[in-house]
């Protein structure tokens, strides 16, 4: 066992003190809240330009119909086609919007400018035309608007799960999210952590060092070891990710307070002026989500994610060293690693599809076996799960891991001195039934 820990010791120590690990740790957290940060900037700075919109209406139906918003201003002209290009060739703030004369519909509305309209001028002044000609058609038929105005309902739909302890509030959008990332993270990292398994045993093996180190230690207890300890590191690298993300988050929310509000704030007076107020309900879905997330049972879902990473990742690990000892150098692997591998790519692939329907068939079983139960269940989670699905999910993922890791070791002790030679699967399943 003190030989167990002092491989794990080495693993762990040869890791983290390279300045590889030191420097992704830093720079990942750091990397995704100023990507999100810059992108919510330029968000804001694209809102508060201020555009100016000319309007050319031949067919006199929307003249002092358009209403200014926070970044559009409307304004009217009297004068010629080629009047107004001309004078709108350089300004990039300027936009030409023609409408021509038409009977019914209008027909060849353009926006003319010097540079590319956006998207949020487009559907504002096609909201706001459509809005007009609505009010038209209306009055045609003698119908008053403001009394169809004050008829229209708008409907939200909550959801609320009941359980024996009470009601607890839920949001589908923000676990469908969270089930989306915490999915994708955690067959990244399995992959992430347990090549890096592979790749050391390769290393050694290739280099020699491992025959002194076997002289010294069994090839099981080296094996344990390099997994465990390469292990740790991944949970160090988590744990200092989450502290710094939200020492990040923290301060980038505190900057951009006041901008978050303003821009929220915004958003909502242009949806209600275009749409209504049934629009401005569902003005930011985004930011319905993020606060929504604190409706979900994140205790549970963090706990879960770091047990089922960790039951994943020592699975396939175990398996990537058993295939790291029976090569010679890491383009021999890719035999192995497709067979290896498949489940989880499987896993990972199916869950898109089966996201929406959390409770089929097919994902409770996914979610039990244990080469797939940690993408699977993950994606599940956010959704509720019986304790007694989650109890048994976790029970099979340890039994599995403890299966592999024996299975692995009867390879590895083989494998990991056996020097120039082709191995086939036929190869590895003779060596399972090895005698010492």
């Amino acid at each position: 066992m003190n030989k167990t820990l002092l491989i794990i010791s080495r693993e762990y120590l040869t890791r983290v003190r390279k300045k590889s690990f030191i420097v992704l740790t830093i720079l990942v957290p750091l990397l995704i809240v100023g990507m999100y940060a810059a992108i919510f900037m330029f968000a804001i700075a694209g809102n508060k330009e201020l555009k100016h919109v000319t309007v050319l209406d031949e067919s006199k139906v929307f003249k002092d119909n358009f209403r200014d918003t926070e970044n559009i201003r409307f304004s009217y002209s009297g004068n010629s086609m080629e009047q107004e290009k001309e004078r709108i060739l350089n300004q990039d703030d300027s936009f030409l919007l023609h409408i021509p004369p038409f009977e019914k519909l209008p027909r060849d509305v353009e926006i003319l400018s010097s540079k590319q309209a956006g998207m949020d001028l487009i559907e504002t002044i096609d909201r706001q035309m459509e809005r007009v000609l609505r009010d038209k058609k209306l009055t045609e038929a003698g119908i008053d608007t403001s009394v169809l105005n004050h008829l229209k309902v708008d409907i939200s739909l909550g959801t609320t799960r009941l359980t024996e302890q009470g009601e607890a509030k839920t949001s589908a959008g923000a676990s469908y999210g969270v089930a989306l990332a915490a999915c994708i993270l955690i067959y990244l990292f399995i992959f992430l952590y347990g090549v890096q398994v592979m790749r050391g045993v390769i290393e050694e093996k290739t280099s020699r060092i491992v025959e002194v180190i076997i002289s010294s230690v069994k090839p099981y207890q080296l094996m344990l070891g390099k997994i465990l300890g390469i292990a740790l590191v991944g949970l160090t690298q988590f744990l200092l990710w989450i502290i710094l993300s939200l020492a990040a988050t923290g301060v980038v929310k505190t900057v951009l307070a006041d901008d978050i509000r303003l821009s929220s704030k915004q958003q909502m007076q242009v949806m209600e002026q275009a749409g209504g107020a049934a629009a401005a309900d569902t003005a930011n879905p985004a930011l319905e989500v993020l606060q929504a997330i604190g409706t979900l049972n994140l205790p549970l879902i963090l706990s879960c994610f770091v047990f089922y990473f960790l039951g994943g990742y020592l699975l396939y690990s175990a398996l990537f060293a058993a295939v790291g000892s029976a090569v010679d150098n890491e383009t021999e692997t890719q035999q192995f690693m497709f067979p290896v591998t498949l489940p989880l790519l499987f896993a990972y692939l199916s869950s898109f599809g089966l996201i929406t329907n959390p409770d089929s068939t097919l994902l409770f079983w996914l979610s039990m076996i244990p080469f797939t139960a940690p993408v699977s269940m993950m994606v599940r989670l956010p959704f509720g799960v019986p304790a007694w699905q989650i109890g048994l999910s976790m029970a099979l993922l340890v039994g599995g891991f403890i299966f592999t890791v024996w299975l692995a070791g009867r390879i590895y002790r083989t494998g990991i001195l056996m020097y120039g030679k082709k191995v086939t699967f036929r190869e590895l399943g003779k060596w399972l039934f090895y005698k010492n």
